[in-house]
């Protein structure tokens, strides 16, 4: 039986290759928080989670004063045991954002370090229900960019393959539909437009630009609302023929299954840093499955197509390339379809170099045996 003799814990601050606006917020800067943990019988597991620019020391020095120490002398074959435990131990600030966010860079690396001992990749060793899913891009529908490069970038994911675009949404309604408009014309009916307010609207709000939006039959209507507003998804749900999808700021399974119950949304995005890690992750989906509703990510592409391709109704992955100056190769695309990886872990190739010399403060934080 393995025992964890030592954990390492570092965080790496990455700057987004293009400008990224939503309604309510600037995407500045990828706070990335690494774990490794390391076993007596050699094997290694690599975790990581993220921020949008604020809280990534926050969460470094709960792992490393609170969480890490709970580690040592465990056997991480025992991983919701471990998961459990840890959410116990920081019972009065869970659940909520930074501790989600610490305990997935835990269980991310356990995860790693789990599959990589059964020689199996994440997608395999988590269900193994696919080895590829489609794809749809982010990456050209931030809401400072004007109307022709919103087409122009629609119809290349066309042209490459993907199945599907997301715009922002939150301009003036006259200039979302007329954007709408636009990118739907160009692509044609075979096309998928996903919308995004990012939770900048009241209900009220909500529903009056739903009826704006649905001549343009696009896949779902996301964040339209505060994550918080049960209630207030409930009403929209029932108020407009367009599948609303939440998922990306709630981080309790639990509270997925109030959405689920109470019909107030059609498609489930849990991200698997803010619902805590792969544990939870699975949860999530396989609850989803019960009410005959896709999962559908939010960002972290490179780890969420192992988890897509897990599951029987992991639909999408949404395409935000981040991680290419920390990895030794990119996602791997086969006619517009993202292909999980065949190597034992999370299927991500780390380039460990890179990520020790961008290191914040240059500094490792080691808990056990150095």
């Amino acid at each position: 039986m393995a025992r964890i003799d030592r954990v390492e814990v570092l965080m790496v601050d990455l700057k987004p290759k293009v400008k990224r606006v939503d309604a309510i917020q600037s995407f500045v800067s990828q706070e990335t928080p690494f774990v490794r943990i390391f076993a007596d019988d050699g094997s290694v597991g690599t975790g990581y989670t993220f921020t949008i620019g604020t809280g990534g020391h926050s969460i470094v020095e709960l792992i490393v004063r609170h969480l890490a120490p709970q580690l040592i002398g465990r056997d991480p074959a025992f991983i919701e045991e471990i998961w459990r435990d840890l959410l116990f131990h920081t019972h009065a600030t869970a659940v909520g954002a930074i501790t989600s966010l610490a305990l997935c860079a835990i269980d991310t690396a356990l995860w790693d370090l789990r599959c990589r001992v059964a020689g199996r990749p994440l997608h395999v060793e988590a269900g193994g229900a696919k080895s590829s899913a489609r794809l749809y891009t982010t990456e050209g529908g931030w809401l400072q960019i004007e109307t022709p490069a919103l087409v122009e970038d629609a119809l290349k994911a066309k042209e490459a393959g993907f199945g599907g675009s997301k715009m922002k949404v939150g301009r003036p309604i006259h200039q979302d539909v007329a954007r709408l408009q636009a990118v739907r014309e160009a692509v044609g009916p075979d096309f998928e437009i996903m919308i995004d307010a990012n939770q900048a609207f009241t209900v009220d709000e909500a529903i009056r630009r739903a009826r704006h939006y649905e001549p343009f039959d696009v896949a779902w209507y996301e964040e339209p609302l505060p994550a918080e507003d049960l209630g207030g998804h409930i009403r929209l749900s029932a108020a407009t023929t367009l599948p609303v999808a939440v998922g990306e700021s709630i981080y309790s399974v639990s509270h997925f299954r109030e959405y689920l119950q109470r019909e107030a949304c059609s498609i489930v995005q849990a991200d698997v840093a803010r619902i805590g890690g792969i544990t939870p992750w699975l949860k999530a989906a396989h609850l989803a499955e019960a009410f005959n509703v896709p999962i559908c990510p939010h960002f972290l592409m490179e780890l969420h197509v192992g988890l897509v391709c897990a599951v029987p109704n992991g639909r999408w992955v949404e395409y935000i390339p981040q991680l290419d100056i920390l990895t030794e190769k990119g996602l791997r695309i086969e006619n517009g379809r993202a292909v999980a990886s065949d190597e034992p872990g999370l299927g991500i190739a780390w380039n460990f170099e890179a990520i020790e010399r961008m290191r914040v403060d240059g500094r490792t934080h080691v808990i056990g045996r150095n």
